[in-house]
Protein backbone atom coordinates (compact mmCIF):
# COMPACT_ATOMS: atom_id res chain seq x y z
CA UNK A 1 0.00 0.00 0.00
CA UNK A 2 1.23 3.06 -0.65
CA UNK A 3 1.52 5.40 2.46
CA UNK A 4 1.59 8.87 0.48
CA UNK A 5 -2.17 7.80 -0.74
CA UNK A 6 -3.23 6.37 2.34
CA UNK A 7 -2.25 9.91 4.07
CA UNK A 8 -4.04 12.05 1.08
CA UNK A 9 -7.13 9.93 1.62
CA UNK A 10 -6.82 10.29 5.45
CA UNK A 11 -6.28 14.21 5.32
CA UNK A 12 -9.35 15.02 2.59
CA UNK A 13 -11.90 12.70 5.07
CA UNK A 14 -10.70 14.46 8.36
CA UNK A 15 -10.64 17.91 6.95
CA UNK A 16 -14.31 17.47 5.07
CA UNK A 17 -16.72 19.17 6.29
CA UNK A 18 -19.73 17.41 8.69
CA UNK A 19 -22.59 16.83 6.34
CA UNK A 20 -25.91 15.16 6.43
CA UNK A 21 -25.39 12.63 4.12
CA UNK A 22 -22.50 10.05 3.13
CA UNK A 23 -20.23 12.22 0.51
CA UNK A 24 -18.63 10.21 -2.06
CA UNK A 25 -14.99 10.01 -2.41
CA UNK A 26 -13.95 11.23 -5.32
CA UNK A 27 -10.64 11.50 -7.31
CA UNK A 28 -9.65 14.70 -10.00
CA UNK A 29 -7.44 13.49 -12.73
CA UNK A 30 -5.20 16.40 -14.29
CA UNK A 31 -3.43 15.16 -17.90
CA UNK A 32 -0.92 16.86 -19.35
CA UNK A 33 1.51 15.92 -23.01
CA UNK A 34 -1.38 14.24 -24.59
CA UNK A 35 -3.22 15.34 -26.93
CA UNK A 36 -6.70 14.42 -26.67
CA UNK A 37 -8.28 16.04 -29.76
CA UNK A 38 -7.10 12.44 -31.13
CA UNK A 39 -9.77 9.47 -29.89
CA UNK A 40 -6.96 7.15 -29.33
CA UNK A 41 -5.45 8.93 -26.87
CA UNK A 42 -8.68 9.54 -24.68
CA UNK A 43 -9.33 7.38 -21.83
CA UNK A 44 -11.92 4.99 -21.82
CA UNK A 45 -11.68 2.16 -19.42
CA UNK A 46 -13.30 0.00 -16.60
CA UNK A 47 -11.78 -0.71 -13.79
CA UNK A 48 -12.36 -3.32 -10.61
CA UNK A 49 -12.01 -1.16 -7.51
CA UNK A 50 -11.07 -3.90 -4.91
CA UNK A 51 -13.40 -2.73 -3.02
CA UNK A 52 -16.27 -1.05 -4.13
CA UNK A 53 -17.46 2.44 -4.14
CA UNK A 54 -19.34 2.48 -0.85
CA UNK A 55 -23.12 2.08 -2.51
CA UNK A 56 -23.50 -0.52 -5.53
CA UNK A 57 -23.98 0.64 -9.40
CA UNK A 58 -27.60 -0.20 -10.46
CA UNK A 59 -27.52 -2.82 -12.82
CA UNK A 60 -30.12 -3.56 -15.59
CA UNK A 61 -30.67 -6.46 -17.60
CA UNK A 62 -32.70 -7.15 -20.78
CA UNK A 63 -33.30 -10.52 -20.70
CA UNK A 64 -36.22 -13.39 -20.52
CA UNK A 65 -36.79 -16.77 -19.16
CA UNK A 66 -34.40 -18.24 -16.70
CA UNK A 67 -31.35 -16.14 -17.25
CA UNK A 68 -34.33 -13.19 -16.09
CA UNK A 69 -35.13 -15.51 -13.10
CA UNK A 70 -31.16 -15.88 -12.85
CA UNK A 71 -30.82 -12.20 -12.29
CA UNK A 72 -33.63 -11.43 -10.41
CA UNK A 73 -31.98 -13.84 -7.84
CA UNK A 74 -28.72 -12.13 -8.12
CA UNK A 75 -30.33 -8.94 -7.13
CA UNK A 76 -30.26 -7.16 -10.27
CA UNK A 77 -32.07 -3.41 -9.78
CA UNK A 78 -33.63 -4.14 -12.55
CA UNK A 79 -34.97 -7.08 -15.20
CA UNK A 80 -36.57 -5.39 -18.53
CA UNK A 81 -38.18 -8.07 -20.63
CA UNK A 82 -38.61 -8.10 -24.30
CA UNK A 83 -42.02 -7.17 -24.00
CA UNK A 84 -41.17 -4.31 -21.87
CA UNK A 85 -38.23 -3.48 -23.93
CA UNK A 86 -40.68 -2.74 -26.67
CA UNK A 87 -42.76 -0.68 -24.91
CA UNK A 88 -39.36 1.73 -23.84
CA UNK A 89 -39.07 1.99 -27.84
CA UNK A 90 -42.26 4.06 -27.75
CA UNK A 91 -41.52 5.77 -24.37
CA UNK A 92 -38.47 7.26 -24.93
CA UNK A 93 -39.60 9.58 -21.78
CA UNK A 94 -39.60 6.50 -19.86
CA UNK A 95 -36.03 5.21 -21.85
CA UNK A 96 -34.32 8.31 -20.80
CA UNK A 97 -34.78 7.95 -17.14
CA UNK A 98 -34.25 4.36 -16.72
CA UNK A 99 -30.34 4.94 -18.78
CA UNK A 100 -30.03 8.08 -16.33
CA UNK A 101 -31.00 5.98 -13.28
CA UNK A 102 -28.88 2.56 -13.44
CA UNK A 103 -25.34 2.72 -13.82
CA UNK A 104 -24.77 -0.63 -16.00
CA UNK A 105 -26.90 -2.58 -18.36
CA UNK A 106 -26.44 -5.99 -19.36
CA UNK A 107 -28.43 -8.04 -22.19
CA UNK A 108 -28.71 -11.34 -23.76
CA UNK A 109 -27.41 -11.71 -26.87
CA UNK A 110 -30.29 -12.60 -28.84
CA UNK A 111 -31.91 -8.90 -27.28
CA UNK A 112 -28.99 -6.85 -28.30
CA UNK A 113 -30.36 -6.36 -32.04
CA UNK A 114 -33.49 -4.90 -30.94
CA UNK A 115 -31.74 -2.73 -28.40
CA UNK A 116 -29.88 -1.17 -30.89
CA UNK A 117 -32.44 -0.55 -32.83
CA UNK A 118 -35.02 1.04 -30.37
CA UNK A 119 -32.79 1.97 -27.76
CA UNK A 120 -29.41 2.71 -29.42
CA UNK A 121 -29.45 6.38 -29.24
CA UNK A 122 -30.45 7.16 -25.87
CA UNK A 123 -27.94 4.26 -24.44
CA UNK A 124 -25.02 4.77 -26.61
CA UNK A 125 -25.23 8.69 -26.32
CA UNK A 126 -24.80 7.85 -22.13
CA UNK A 127 -21.75 5.28 -23.07
CA UNK A 128 -23.78 2.77 -21.83
CA UNK A 129 -24.83 0.49 -24.22
CA UNK A 130 -25.53 -3.26 -22.93
CA UNK A 131 -22.85 -5.54 -22.04
CA UNK A 132 -23.68 -8.67 -24.12
CA UNK A 133 -24.56 -12.35 -22.21
CA UNK A 134 -23.98 -15.12 -24.46
CA UNK A 135 -25.81 -18.18 -24.10
CA UNK A 136 -25.62 -20.19 -20.86
CA UNK A 137 -23.45 -17.98 -19.55
CA UNK A 138 -24.35 -17.68 -15.77
CA UNK A 139 -25.06 -14.12 -15.24
CA UNK A 140 -24.64 -13.71 -11.45
CA UNK A 141 -20.89 -13.20 -11.05
CA UNK A 142 -21.44 -10.84 -14.25
CA UNK A 143 -24.02 -8.94 -11.76
CA UNK A 144 -21.38 -9.30 -9.02
CA UNK A 145 -18.58 -8.03 -10.73
CA UNK A 146 -20.62 -4.93 -12.03
CA UNK A 147 -21.14 -3.72 -8.83
CA UNK A 148 -17.27 -2.80 -8.05
CA UNK A 149 -16.88 -1.50 -11.64
CA UNK A 150 -16.09 1.96 -12.44
CA UNK A 151 -16.14 3.55 -15.95
CA UNK A 152 -13.50 6.24 -16.59
CA UNK A 153 -14.36 8.28 -19.30
CA UNK A 154 -11.66 11.40 -20.38
CA UNK A 155 -13.68 12.37 -23.48
CA UNK A 156 -11.69 15.39 -24.81
CA UNK A 157 -10.68 16.65 -21.53
CA UNK A 158 -7.60 16.80 -20.16
CA UNK A 159 -9.30 16.97 -16.25
CA UNK A 160 -11.83 14.15 -15.87
CA UNK A 161 -13.13 12.76 -12.48
CA UNK A 162 -14.61 9.93 -11.37
CA UNK A 163 -16.00 8.16 -7.35
CA UNK A 164 -13.56 6.15 -5.62
CA UNK A 165 -15.22 4.92 -2.74
CA UNK A 166 -17.36 7.27 0.06
CA UNK A 167 -16.46 9.08 3.08
CA UNK A 168 -17.79 5.97 5.72
CA UNK A 169 -15.78 3.39 4.40
CA UNK A 170 -12.52 2.30 5.59
CA UNK A 171 -9.21 4.97 4.96
CA UNK A 172 -7.20 1.97 3.92
CA UNK A 173 -9.83 0.19 1.54
CA UNK A 174 -10.41 3.63 -0.42
CA UNK A 175 -6.49 4.16 -0.73
CA UNK A 176 -6.17 0.90 -2.54
CA UNK A 177 -9.37 2.00 -5.03
CA UNK A 178 -7.18 4.86 -5.38
CA UNK A 179 -4.22 3.17 -6.27
CA UNK A 180 -5.98 0.56 -8.46
CA UNK A 181 -6.75 3.89 -10.30
CA UNK A 182 -3.67 5.27 -10.78
CA UNK A 183 -2.27 1.71 -11.64
CA UNK A 184 -4.37 1.60 -14.53
CA UNK A 185 -4.02 5.25 -15.98
CA UNK A 186 -0.02 4.37 -16.03
CA UNK A 187 -0.97 1.45 -17.90
CA UNK A 188 -3.52 2.74 -20.47
CA UNK A 189 -1.68 6.45 -21.39
CA UNK A 190 -0.15 6.51 -24.00
CA UNK A 191 3.28 7.78 -22.36
CA UNK A 192 2.25 6.43 -19.14
CA UNK A 193 3.18 7.90 -15.70
CA UNK A 194 4.41 11.25 -17.95
CA UNK A 195 0.99 12.14 -19.03
CA UNK A 196 -0.16 12.46 -15.21
CA UNK A 197 0.09 15.69 -14.15
CA UNK A 198 -1.78 15.60 -10.84
CA UNK A 199 -3.97 13.62 -9.15
CA UNK A 200 -6.31 15.04 -5.82
CA UNK A 201 -8.51 13.44 -3.85
CA UNK A 202 -11.39 15.15 -1.99
CA UNK A 203 -14.89 14.35 -0.55
CA UNK A 204 -18.03 15.78 -2.84
CA UNK A 205 -18.17 19.02 -0.86
CA UNK A 206 -14.71 19.07 0.91
CA UNK A 207 -11.46 20.44 -0.13
CA UNK A 208 -8.95 19.04 -2.77
CA UNK A 209 -5.38 17.17 -1.20
CA UNK A 210 -3.33 16.13 -4.20
CA UNK A 211 -1.99 12.24 -4.41
CA UNK A 212 0.11 12.78 -7.06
Amino acid sequence: MNKTIEDAVRKAISEAPERRFNESVDLAINLHNIDMSQPANRVDEEIILPHGRGRSAKIAVFASGETALLAQRAEADLVISPDELNELGDDKKRARKIADEYTYFIAETSLMPTIGKKLGPILGKRGKMPLPLPPNVDITPIINRQRNLMRVRSRDRLTFHMAVGSKDMDVQKIAENVEAVTTKLEQTLKDGKQNLKSVYVKTTMGPAVKVI
